[in-house]
Protein backbone atom coordinates (compact mmCIF):
# COMPACT_ATOMS: atom_id res chain seq x y z
CA UNK A 1 0.00 0.00 0.00
CA UNK A 2 1.31 3.63 -1.07
CA UNK A 3 1.79 5.89 1.56
CA UNK A 4 -0.61 8.48 2.35
CA UNK A 5 1.62 11.28 1.72
CA UNK A 6 1.55 10.54 -1.68
CA UNK A 7 -2.25 10.27 -3.12
CA UNK A 8 -5.13 12.77 -1.94
CA UNK A 9 -7.33 11.22 0.10
CA UNK A 10 -10.44 11.10 -2.47
CA UNK A 11 -7.89 8.30 -4.21
CA UNK A 12 -6.46 6.39 -1.51
CA UNK A 13 -7.56 2.51 -1.47
CA UNK A 14 -7.63 1.36 1.76
CA UNK A 15 -8.14 -2.10 1.73
CA UNK A 16 -10.22 -4.09 4.96
CA UNK A 17 -9.26 -6.16 7.45
CA UNK A 18 -8.10 -9.40 6.15
CA UNK A 19 -9.59 -12.56 7.54
CA UNK A 20 -9.08 -16.27 6.82
CA UNK A 21 -12.64 -17.13 6.06
CA UNK A 22 -14.64 -13.95 3.92
CA UNK A 23 -15.12 -10.76 4.10
CA UNK A 24 -17.28 -8.25 2.51
CA UNK A 25 -15.90 -4.87 0.88
CA UNK A 26 -18.09 -1.98 0.68
CA UNK A 27 -17.29 1.75 0.17
CA UNK A 28 -20.20 3.15 1.13
CA UNK A 29 -18.56 6.40 1.27
CA UNK A 30 -18.14 6.65 -2.00
CA UNK A 31 -21.65 4.97 -2.34
CA UNK A 32 -21.23 2.19 -4.34
CA UNK A 33 -22.81 -0.83 -4.08
CA UNK A 34 -22.34 -3.18 -1.54
CA UNK A 35 -20.41 -6.32 -2.99
CA UNK A 36 -18.95 -9.64 -1.15
CA UNK A 37 -15.64 -11.12 -1.77
CA UNK A 38 -14.51 -14.42 -0.23
CA UNK A 39 -10.87 -15.56 0.29
CA UNK A 40 -10.22 -19.00 1.14
CA UNK A 41 -7.03 -18.35 2.72
CA UNK A 42 -5.27 -14.84 3.93
CA UNK A 43 -3.58 -12.62 1.61
CA UNK A 44 -0.13 -13.26 1.08
CA UNK A 45 2.59 -10.83 1.50
CA UNK A 46 5.26 -10.80 -1.07
CA UNK A 47 8.34 -8.71 -0.74
CA UNK A 48 9.08 -6.34 -3.48
CA UNK A 49 11.98 -8.00 -4.01
CA UNK A 50 10.72 -11.31 -4.60
CA UNK A 51 8.15 -10.01 -7.03
CA UNK A 52 10.21 -7.69 -8.81
CA UNK A 53 12.49 -11.47 -9.41
CA UNK A 54 9.41 -12.42 -11.04
CA UNK A 55 9.17 -9.92 -13.43
CA UNK A 56 12.00 -9.94 -13.86
CA UNK A 57 12.80 -13.45 -15.04
CA UNK A 58 9.51 -13.40 -17.09
CA UNK A 59 11.03 -10.57 -19.53
CA UNK A 60 14.86 -10.07 -18.42
CA UNK A 61 15.48 -12.78 -20.83
CA UNK A 62 13.21 -11.07 -23.59
CA UNK A 63 14.68 -7.53 -23.91
CA UNK A 64 16.43 -7.77 -27.09
CA UNK A 65 19.65 -5.79 -28.05
CA UNK A 66 18.10 -4.28 -30.73
CA UNK A 67 18.81 -0.61 -30.76
CA UNK A 68 17.39 1.30 -34.04
CA UNK A 69 15.92 3.94 -31.73
CA UNK A 70 14.70 7.24 -32.86
CA UNK A 71 16.26 10.08 -30.06
CA UNK A 72 14.05 12.39 -31.16
CA UNK A 73 10.57 10.32 -31.08
CA UNK A 74 10.06 11.52 -27.88
CA UNK A 75 9.61 14.75 -26.77
CA UNK A 76 10.21 15.76 -23.15
CA UNK A 77 12.91 14.79 -20.57
CA UNK A 78 12.84 10.84 -20.39
CA UNK A 79 14.48 8.77 -22.83
CA UNK A 80 14.28 5.26 -22.49
CA UNK A 81 17.90 4.54 -23.43
CA UNK A 82 18.87 6.26 -20.54
CA UNK A 83 16.37 3.93 -18.02
CA UNK A 84 16.98 0.76 -16.51
CA UNK A 85 13.58 -1.42 -17.44
CA UNK A 86 13.15 -2.47 -13.76
CA UNK A 87 15.25 0.27 -11.64
CA UNK A 88 14.62 3.75 -13.36
CA UNK A 89 13.50 6.42 -10.82
CA UNK A 90 10.14 8.10 -11.29
CA UNK A 91 9.86 10.62 -13.99
CA UNK A 92 8.82 13.10 -11.91
CA UNK A 93 10.85 14.84 -9.86
CA UNK A 94 8.58 15.58 -7.33
CA UNK A 95 5.57 13.25 -5.84
CA UNK A 96 2.33 15.35 -7.94
CA UNK A 97 -0.06 13.96 -4.58
CA UNK A 98 2.36 16.00 -2.13
CA UNK A 99 0.93 19.40 -1.93
CA UNK A 100 -2.77 17.63 -2.62
CA UNK A 101 -4.79 18.72 1.29
CA UNK A 102 -7.35 16.52 2.94
CA UNK A 103 -9.96 19.00 2.34
CA UNK A 104 -11.27 17.90 -0.81
CA UNK A 105 -15.02 17.65 -1.56
CA UNK A 106 -16.72 14.43 -0.35
CA UNK A 107 -19.76 14.21 -2.98
CA UNK A 108 -17.81 13.89 -6.41
CA UNK A 109 -17.77 10.12 -8.21
CA UNK A 110 -14.68 8.43 -6.47
CA UNK A 111 -13.01 5.32 -7.61
CA UNK A 112 -12.19 2.36 -5.29
CA UNK A 113 -11.58 -0.82 -4.22
CA UNK A 114 -14.79 -3.59 -4.26
CA UNK A 115 -13.11 -6.80 -3.28
CA UNK A 116 -9.61 -8.60 -3.25
CA UNK A 117 -9.70 -12.53 -5.05
CA UNK A 118 -7.38 -14.35 -3.28
CA UNK A 119 -6.13 -18.06 -3.58
CA UNK A 120 -2.23 -19.32 -3.01
CA UNK A 121 -1.50 -20.79 -5.36
CA UNK A 122 0.25 -18.90 -7.83
CA UNK A 123 1.02 -15.89 -9.21
CA UNK A 124 -1.41 -14.29 -11.70
CA UNK A 125 -0.93 -14.12 -15.34
CA UNK A 126 -4.12 -13.98 -17.46
CA UNK A 127 -7.59 -12.98 -16.92
CA UNK A 128 -10.78 -13.00 -18.75
CA UNK A 129 -14.47 -11.51 -17.77
CA UNK A 130 -17.52 -11.74 -19.32
CA UNK A 131 -21.23 -11.48 -17.99
CA UNK A 132 -19.94 -11.00 -14.72
CA UNK A 133 -17.85 -14.10 -15.23
CA UNK A 134 -14.20 -13.71 -14.25
CA UNK A 135 -11.23 -16.50 -15.63
CA UNK A 136 -8.25 -16.44 -13.73
CA UNK A 137 -4.78 -18.11 -14.73
CA UNK A 138 -2.01 -18.55 -12.75
CA UNK A 139 1.33 -20.61 -12.86
CA UNK A 140 -1.05 -23.14 -11.02
CA UNK A 141 -2.16 -25.74 -13.16
CA UNK A 142 -5.81 -24.87 -12.17
CA UNK A 143 -7.65 -22.34 -14.05
CA UNK A 144 -10.22 -20.64 -11.43
CA UNK A 145 -14.03 -19.34 -12.28
CA UNK A 146 -15.68 -16.54 -10.41
CA UNK A 147 -19.25 -15.44 -10.07
CA UNK A 148 -20.03 -12.26 -8.02
CA UNK A 149 -16.90 -12.38 -6.15
CA UNK A 150 -16.80 -15.75 -5.23
CA UNK A 151 -15.44 -18.83 -6.56
CA UNK A 152 -17.53 -21.01 -8.59
CA UNK A 153 -15.56 -23.47 -10.04
CA UNK A 154 -11.88 -24.51 -11.42
CA UNK A 155 -10.56 -26.23 -14.02
CA UNK A 156 -7.17 -28.21 -14.65
CA UNK A 157 -4.74 -27.79 -17.40
CA UNK A 158 -2.05 -30.43 -17.43
CA UNK A 159 0.26 -28.24 -19.25
CA UNK A 160 0.99 -25.78 -16.19
CA UNK A 161 1.58 -21.68 -16.45
CA UNK A 162 -1.20 -20.50 -18.12
CA UNK A 163 -0.01 -17.36 -19.74
CA UNK A 164 -3.38 -16.06 -21.44
CA UNK A 165 -7.44 -16.55 -21.36
CA UNK A 166 -9.71 -15.33 -24.00
CA UNK A 167 -13.61 -15.85 -24.72
CA UNK A 168 -15.14 -16.07 -27.80
CA UNK A 169 -19.14 -17.08 -27.71
CA UNK A 170 -19.05 -20.44 -25.91
CA UNK A 171 -15.85 -21.44 -26.35
CA UNK A 172 -12.77 -20.38 -23.56
CA UNK A 173 -9.17 -19.77 -25.50
CA UNK A 174 -6.32 -20.79 -22.88
CA UNK A 175 -2.83 -20.06 -24.10
CA UNK A 176 0.51 -21.82 -22.66
CA UNK A 177 4.03 -22.13 -21.76
CA UNK A 178 4.53 -24.77 -23.85
CA UNK A 179 3.32 -23.38 -27.02
CA UNK A 180 -0.76 -24.67 -27.33
CA UNK A 181 -3.60 -23.53 -27.24
CA UNK A 182 -6.49 -25.17 -25.61
CA UNK A 183 -9.99 -24.88 -26.29
CA UNK A 184 -12.78 -25.71 -23.39
CA UNK A 185 -16.46 -25.51 -23.16
CA UNK A 186 -19.03 -24.81 -20.26
CA UNK A 187 -21.13 -28.20 -20.06
CA UNK A 188 -24.53 -26.45 -21.05
CA UNK A 189 -26.49 -28.77 -17.95
CA UNK A 190 -24.04 -27.72 -15.21
CA UNK A 191 -22.02 -24.24 -15.95
CA UNK A 192 -19.91 -25.06 -13.25
CA UNK A 193 -17.93 -28.49 -15.41
CA UNK A 194 -15.57 -27.19 -18.15
CA UNK A 195 -14.85 -29.84 -20.60
CA UNK A 196 -11.64 -29.60 -22.94
CA UNK A 197 -12.81 -29.36 -26.57
CA UNK A 198 -9.60 -29.17 -28.16
CA UNK A 199 -5.97 -28.22 -29.12
CA UNK A 200 -4.19 -26.13 -31.33
CA UNK A 201 -2.52 -27.58 -33.03
CA UNK A 202 -3.71 -31.14 -32.74
CA UNK A 203 -1.97 -34.17 -32.33
CA UNK A 204 -3.33 -35.24 -35.95
CA UNK A 205 -2.35 -32.20 -37.47
CA UNK A 206 1.13 -32.50 -35.92
CA UNK A 207 1.93 -35.91 -37.50
CA UNK A 208 0.14 -34.84 -40.65
CA UNK A 209 2.27 -31.96 -41.01
CA UNK A 210 5.32 -33.55 -40.07
CA UNK A 211 5.62 -35.84 -43.01
CA UNK A 212 6.10 -33.42 -45.28
CA UNK A 213 9.66 -31.68 -45.02
CA UNK A 214 8.33 -28.33 -46.53
CA UNK A 215 6.64 -28.07 -43.35
CA UNK A 216 9.56 -27.17 -41.17
CA UNK A 217 10.89 -23.72 -41.29
CA UNK A 218 14.51 -22.84 -39.23
CA UNK A 219 13.30 -21.61 -35.72
CA UNK A 220 16.81 -21.46 -34.98
CA UNK A 221 20.15 -21.82 -36.59
CA UNK A 222 20.90 -25.36 -37.39
CA UNK A 223 17.26 -26.36 -35.88
CA UNK A 224 13.79 -26.78 -37.54
CA UNK A 225 10.17 -27.27 -35.96
CA UNK A 226 7.06 -27.34 -37.79
CA UNK A 227 5.56 -23.70 -38.97
CA UNK A 228 2.29 -24.84 -37.42
CA UNK A 229 3.68 -25.11 -33.66
CA UNK A 230 4.87 -22.34 -31.66
CA UNK A 231 8.01 -23.15 -30.31
CA UNK A 232 8.23 -21.20 -27.27
CA UNK A 233 5.98 -19.74 -24.43
CA UNK A 234 2.26 -17.99 -25.97
CA UNK A 235 2.46 -14.47 -24.66
CA UNK A 236 -0.98 -13.46 -25.68
CA UNK A 237 -4.43 -14.21 -28.05
CA UNK A 238 -6.78 -11.72 -29.46
CA UNK A 239 -10.02 -12.67 -31.35
CA UNK A 240 -11.56 -10.96 -34.55
CA UNK A 241 -15.14 -11.77 -33.69
CA UNK A 242 -15.64 -11.28 -37.38
CA UNK A 243 -13.28 -13.20 -38.91
CA UNK A 244 -13.40 -16.22 -36.63
CA UNK A 245 -9.55 -15.77 -36.38
CA UNK A 246 -7.23 -16.53 -33.13
CA UNK A 247 -4.18 -14.58 -33.15
CA UNK A 248 -1.46 -16.49 -30.99
CA UNK A 249 1.70 -14.46 -29.94
CA UNK A 250 5.10 -16.10 -28.84
CA UNK A 251 8.19 -15.49 -27.27
CA UNK A 252 9.45 -17.43 -30.32
CA UNK A 253 9.02 -14.36 -32.44
CA UNK A 254 6.16 -15.41 -34.72
CA UNK A 255 2.17 -14.95 -34.47
CA UNK A 256 0.40 -17.57 -35.96
CA UNK A 257 -3.32 -17.47 -37.11
CA UNK A 258 -6.20 -20.03 -36.16
CA UNK A 259 -9.41 -20.60 -37.47
CA UNK A 260 -11.39 -21.20 -34.35
CA UNK A 261 -14.08 -23.41 -36.19
CA UNK A 262 -11.95 -26.28 -37.09
CA UNK A 263 -8.83 -25.29 -34.87
CA UNK A 264 -6.58 -25.03 -37.74
CA UNK A 265 -3.74 -23.15 -38.37
CA UNK A 266 -3.57 -21.42 -41.42
CA UNK A 267 -0.61 -18.91 -41.09
CA UNK A 268 2.55 -18.37 -39.42
CA UNK A 269 4.08 -14.80 -39.15
CA UNK A 270 7.79 -14.17 -38.56
CA UNK A 271 7.08 -10.90 -37.41
CA UNK A 272 10.48 -9.69 -34.69
CA UNK A 273 13.73 -9.89 -34.47
CA UNK A 274 12.78 -11.12 -30.63
CA UNK A 275 10.00 -12.14 -28.26
CA UNK A 276 6.45 -11.23 -29.39
CA UNK A 277 5.01 -9.81 -26.01
CA UNK A 278 1.41 -8.73 -27.35
CA UNK A 279 -1.04 -9.07 -30.34
CA UNK A 280 -3.96 -7.19 -30.63
CA UNK A 281 -6.66 -7.87 -33.75
CA UNK A 282 -8.91 -4.28 -34.00
CA UNK A 283 -12.44 -4.38 -34.94
CA UNK A 284 -11.13 -3.07 -38.84
CA UNK A 285 -9.24 -6.29 -39.04
CA UNK A 286 -6.00 -4.27 -38.83
CA UNK A 287 -3.68 -6.23 -36.52
CA UNK A 288 -0.94 -5.10 -34.06
CA UNK A 289 2.17 -7.16 -32.86
CA UNK A 290 4.46 -5.60 -29.42
CA UNK A 291 8.00 -7.61 -29.00
CA UNK A 292 10.72 -7.24 -27.15
CA UNK A 293 12.69 -5.89 -29.78
CA UNK A 294 11.59 -2.66 -29.10
CA UNK A 295 9.41 -2.26 -32.19
CA UNK A 296 5.01 -2.40 -32.72
CA UNK A 297 4.03 -3.43 -36.02
CA UNK A 298 0.89 -3.03 -37.86
CA UNK A 299 -0.41 -5.59 -40.38
CA UNK A 300 -3.11 -6.02 -42.56
CA UNK A 301 -4.61 -9.14 -43.77
CA UNK A 302 -4.69 -9.31 -48.21
CA UNK A 303 -5.97 -11.52 -50.48
CA UNK A 304 -2.95 -12.38 -53.28
CA UNK A 305 -4.51 -14.90 -56.10
CA UNK A 306 -5.78 -17.47 -54.23
CA UNK A 307 -3.68 -17.03 -51.08
CA UNK A 308 -4.35 -14.83 -48.42
CA UNK A 309 -1.61 -13.40 -45.57
CA UNK A 310 -0.97 -10.62 -43.47
CA UNK A 311 1.55 -7.79 -44.79
CA UNK A 312 3.43 -6.18 -42.31
CA UNK A 313 2.44 -2.39 -43.45
CA UNK A 314 3.81 0.10 -41.04
CA UNK A 315 6.29 0.19 -38.50
CA UNK A 316 4.76 2.38 -34.97
CA UNK A 317 7.65 2.63 -32.94
CA UNK A 318 11.63 1.58 -32.69
CA UNK A 319 13.03 1.97 -29.90
CA UNK A 320 15.58 -0.01 -26.86
CA UNK A 321 13.20 -0.45 -24.49
CA UNK A 322 11.39 -3.63 -24.90
CA UNK A 323 7.27 -3.51 -25.55
CA UNK A 324 5.44 -5.22 -22.81
CA UNK A 325 1.76 -4.51 -23.83
CA UNK A 326 -0.76 -3.02 -26.49
CA UNK A 327 -4.38 -2.30 -26.55
CA UNK A 328 -6.72 -1.09 -28.84
CA UNK A 329 -9.85 1.42 -28.51
CA UNK A 330 -13.22 -0.06 -29.46
CA UNK A 331 -13.53 1.95 -32.49
CA UNK A 332 -10.09 1.22 -33.58
CA UNK A 333 -9.25 4.85 -33.51
CA UNK A 334 -6.33 5.22 -30.79
CA UNK A 335 -3.40 2.15 -30.43
CA UNK A 336 -1.72 2.31 -27.04
CA UNK A 337 1.97 0.49 -26.33
CA UNK A 338 3.04 0.01 -23.00
CA UNK A 339 6.95 -0.51 -22.79
CA UNK A 340 9.64 -1.51 -20.15
CA UNK A 341 10.94 2.06 -19.86
CA UNK A 342 7.52 2.96 -17.61
CA UNK A 343 5.56 4.84 -20.89
CA UNK A 344 2.68 4.28 -22.39
CA UNK A 345 2.85 5.57 -26.10
CA UNK A 346 -0.31 6.03 -28.19
CA UNK A 347 -0.86 6.62 -32.11
CA UNK A 348 -4.46 8.22 -33.54
CA UNK A 349 -6.10 6.95 -36.77
CA UNK A 350 -7.70 9.63 -39.26
CA UNK A 351 -6.18 8.78 -42.49
CA UNK A 352 -3.26 6.84 -41.16
CA UNK A 353 -1.60 6.05 -37.96
CA UNK A 354 0.16 8.93 -36.26
CA UNK A 355 2.06 9.73 -33.04
CA UNK A 356 -0.34 11.18 -30.45
CA UNK A 357 1.93 11.14 -27.74
CA UNK A 358 2.83 9.84 -24.20
CA UNK A 359 1.19 9.18 -21.46
CA UNK A 360 3.69 9.55 -18.03
CA UNK A 361 2.23 7.76 -14.99
CA UNK A 362 4.84 4.67 -13.54
CA UNK A 363 7.70 4.16 -12.21
CA UNK A 364 8.46 0.78 -13.87
CA UNK A 365 7.86 -1.19 -16.54
CA UNK A 366 4.67 -1.06 -18.11
CA UNK A 367 3.26 -4.87 -18.08
CA UNK A 368 -0.40 -4.91 -19.17
CA UNK A 369 -2.63 -2.38 -21.14
CA UNK A 370 -6.67 -2.02 -21.25
CA UNK A 371 -8.65 0.64 -23.11
CA UNK A 372 -12.80 0.86 -21.88
CA UNK A 373 -14.99 3.94 -23.53
CA UNK A 374 -12.97 7.23 -22.97
CA UNK A 375 -10.87 5.42 -20.46
CA UNK A 376 -7.23 3.77 -20.40
CA UNK A 377 -5.71 1.44 -18.07
CA UNK A 378 -2.12 1.31 -17.29
CA UNK A 379 -0.60 -1.63 -15.05
CA UNK A 380 2.90 -1.83 -13.80
CA UNK A 381 5.96 -3.33 -12.34
CA UNK A 382 5.35 -0.71 -9.67
CA UNK A 383 2.26 -2.04 -8.32
CA UNK A 384 -0.09 0.38 -8.92
CA UNK A 385 -2.80 1.09 -12.15
CA UNK A 386 -3.13 4.76 -13.66
CA UNK A 387 -6.64 5.57 -14.84
CA UNK A 388 -6.73 7.69 -17.67
CA UNK A 389 -9.29 9.22 -19.70
CA UNK A 390 -8.91 10.31 -23.03
CA UNK A 391 -11.06 13.28 -24.74
CA UNK A 392 -10.12 14.41 -28.29
CA UNK A 393 -6.40 13.88 -28.51
CA UNK A 394 -5.59 14.75 -24.65
CA UNK A 395 -5.16 12.12 -22.13
CA UNK A 396 -5.66 13.35 -18.40
CA UNK A 397 -4.72 10.97 -15.63
CA UNK A 398 -8.12 10.34 -13.00
CA UNK A 399 -7.02 8.33 -10.19
CA UNK A 400 -4.40 5.64 -9.34
CA UNK A 401 -5.15 2.56 -8.22
CA UNK A 402 -2.98 1.15 -5.18
CA UNK A 403 -3.48 -1.75 -3.23
CA UNK A 404 -1.52 -4.49 -4.99
CA UNK A 405 1.52 -5.70 -3.44
CA UNK A 406 3.45 -7.13 -6.17
CA UNK A 407 3.72 -6.21 -9.74
CA UNK A 408 0.41 -5.65 -11.69
CA UNK A 409 0.33 -8.23 -14.12
CA UNK A 410 -2.97 -8.06 -16.38
CA UNK A 411 -5.76 -6.33 -16.59
CA UNK A 412 -9.40 -6.61 -18.00
CA UNK A 413 -12.54 -4.28 -18.15
CA UNK A 414 -16.50 -4.81 -17.67
CA UNK A 415 -19.41 -2.23 -18.20
CA UNK A 416 -20.98 -1.54 -14.66
CA UNK A 417 -24.41 -2.26 -15.98
CA UNK A 418 -26.08 -2.18 -12.60
CA UNK A 419 -24.53 1.32 -11.67
CA UNK A 420 -25.80 3.33 -15.08
CA UNK A 421 -29.39 2.85 -13.84
CA UNK A 422 -28.58 3.56 -10.47
CA UNK A 423 -25.96 6.58 -10.77
CA UNK A 424 -28.43 8.17 -13.88
CA UNK A 425 -26.05 7.69 -16.84
CA UNK A 426 -22.82 7.83 -14.98
CA UNK A 427 -21.19 5.28 -17.03
CA UNK A 428 -18.75 3.29 -14.71
CA UNK A 429 -16.68 0.13 -15.39
CA UNK A 430 -15.10 -2.88 -12.95
CA UNK A 431 -11.78 -3.53 -13.66
CA UNK A 432 -10.78 -6.69 -12.70
CA UNK A 433 -6.08 -6.50 -11.74
CA UNK A 434 -4.36 -9.31 -11.48
CA UNK A 435 -0.88 -9.29 -9.79
CA UNK A 436 1.69 -10.97 -8.98
CA UNK A 437 1.35 -11.04 -5.25
CA UNK A 438 -1.56 -14.32 -6.53
CA UNK A 439 -4.35 -11.66 -6.15
CA UNK A 440 -7.09 -10.21 -8.37
CA UNK A 441 -8.38 -6.94 -6.89
CA UNK A 442 -12.20 -5.74 -8.32
CA UNK A 443 -12.28 -1.59 -8.84
CA UNK A 444 -15.31 0.21 -9.71
CA UNK A 445 -14.33 3.41 -11.73
CA UNK A 446 -16.49 6.11 -13.16
CA UNK A 447 -15.87 8.15 -16.13
CA UNK A 448 -16.87 11.25 -14.21
CA UNK A 449 -14.24 11.40 -11.76
CA UNK A 450 -12.47 14.70 -11.87
CA UNK A 451 -9.18 14.27 -13.26
CA UNK A 452 -6.39 15.35 -11.42
CA UNK A 453 -5.34 19.22 -13.12
CA UNK A 454 -8.80 19.83 -12.17
CA UNK A 455 -8.31 18.85 -8.27
CA UNK A 456 -4.70 20.98 -8.70
CA UNK A 457 -6.79 23.45 -10.00
CA UNK A 458 -9.07 23.73 -7.70
CA UNK A 459 -5.86 23.65 -5.20
CA UNK A 460 -5.04 26.64 -6.73
CA UNK A 461 -8.14 28.42 -6.54
CA UNK A 462 -8.25 27.91 -2.45
CA UNK A 463 -4.51 29.88 -2.37
CA UNK A 464 -2.41 26.20 -2.07
CA UNK A 465 0.56 26.21 -3.78
CA UNK A 466 1.09 23.64 -6.42
CA UNK A 467 3.94 22.46 -8.53
CA UNK A 468 2.26 21.96 -11.67
CA UNK A 469 5.29 20.34 -13.59
CA UNK A 470 5.08 17.49 -11.75
CA UNK A 471 1.04 16.97 -12.84
CA UNK A 472 1.62 13.54 -15.50
CA UNK A 473 1.73 14.63 -19.00
CA UNK A 474 -1.25 14.27 -21.57
CA UNK A 475 1.05 15.12 -24.40
CA UNK A 476 4.08 15.59 -25.48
Amino acid sequence: MQSSSRFPSFLLMVEPPKNPKMFPETNTKNNMPSKKAYTPHSDPNISSSSAASSVADDYAARNSSFSAYDPNRLSGEGSPMMMSPWNQNSPFTKSPWSNFSDNVPQNLPQNGLIGSLVREEGHIYSLAAKNDVLYTGSDSKNIRVWKNLQEFSAFKSNSGLVKAIIMSGDKIFTGHQDGKVRVWKVNPKNPSVHKRVGTMPTFFDIFKASIRPRNYVEVKRKRTALWIKHTDAISCLSMNEKTGLLYSASWDRTFKVWRVENNKCIESVKAHDDAVNSVVSSVDGIVYTGSADGTVKVWKREQNGKVVSHVLTQTLLSQESAVTALAVNDSGSVVYCGSSDGLVNFWEREKQLSHGGVLKGHKLAVLCLAAAGNLVFSGSADKTICVWRREGAVHTCLSVLSGHTGPVKCLVVEEDKESAAVDGGDKKWVVYSGSLDKSVKVWSVSEMVPDLHQMALMQHRDGNNFNWDSIPSAKY
